[in-house]
């Protein structure tokens, strides 16, 4: 019998993307997979330049970018001269280290993970209405299994990114006649350097790796291949959605 081949390829020639926080882990698989499938892509970071960062950024235009600073993303959102694609990525726990249970440090968290969302998406809309990508413009979201699990650690991370799924929600129907449709993926244990060292700690990476069913961690790929699916043409029908991404884990009791 002939190799069956199940693999899919996505087309975006001709469409303009944009990925905050690109520079690394899960939003630098991203807008490596927009790039191969032909994108122009163009990436955040909080370093002054594309050479301070180990990965080779060499195929996207790069950006410096303060997500908690509403005005640089005012002024992102306004420079760029079309958008098909806003991919809001940048996101971060327990920022600087502090404890989340910080009142300054919870607002923090959540001006990170869920305000720079809403404010970028804003800014950016008119140009994502004007976009002609086929199955409509796309805003995606990255949610976390903390948006449907308590985790004690990181309290403002947890309902900032359970609020970008409300968010998703919302916005996937305030934005519905203008031919943008609004989508997340909520990743599960994703191995990036961000979570290399809990992957490294057995008493942290068995419990973990018990709980999922398909026995393994994901890889950015994994989110990314969720993300050119939602923003595709073959997504067309889907909006205000949650995908997870997580080999399982939330789905066993």
């Amino acid at each position: 019998m002939p190799k069956s081949n199940a693999s899919a390829t996505f087309d975006y020639r001709g469409s303009r993307v944009l990925v905050t926080g690109g520079s690394n882990g899960i939003g630098y698989g991203i807008a490596s997979a927009f790039a191969a499938a032909g994108a122009e892509v163009v990436i955040t970071g909080t370093q002054a330049g594309a050479a301070d960062y180990e990965n080779d950024l060499s195929a996207f235009e790069y950006r410096q970018l303060e997500v908690r600073d509403r005005a640089a993303l005012e002024d992102l959102g306004g420079s760029l001269e079309r958008l098909d694609v806003l991919v809001n990525n940048a996101g971060a726990a327990l920022p600087g280290g502090q404890s989340e249970y910080e009142p300054e440090v919870f607002e923090d968290a959540v001006r990170i993970n869920l305000f720079s969302a809403f404010h970028l998406g804003r800014v950016c809309h008119g140009k994502l209405a004007a976009s002609a990508l086929p199955g409509g413009a796309s805003m995606l979201g990255i949610a976390s299994l903390t948006s449907y699990f308590g985790q004690e650690m990181v309290p403002g991370y947890g309902a900032a990114k359970a609020g970008l799924v409300q968010l998703t929600k919302t916005l996937g129907i305030k934005w519905a006649p203008d031919n943008i449709r609004v989508n997340a993926v909520a990743a599960g244990m994703v191995d990036t350097r961000m979570t290399a060292a809990l992957k490294d700690i057995p008493e942290i990476n068995a419990p973990i790796l018990a709980r999922t069913p398909l026995k393994r961690w994901g890889a950015p790929k994994d989110i990314a291949a969720a993300a050119l699916f939602l923003a595709s043409e073959q997504a067309s029908f889907i909006t205000g959605q949650t995908i997870l991404a997580d080999g399982g884990y939330s789905i066993v009791g």
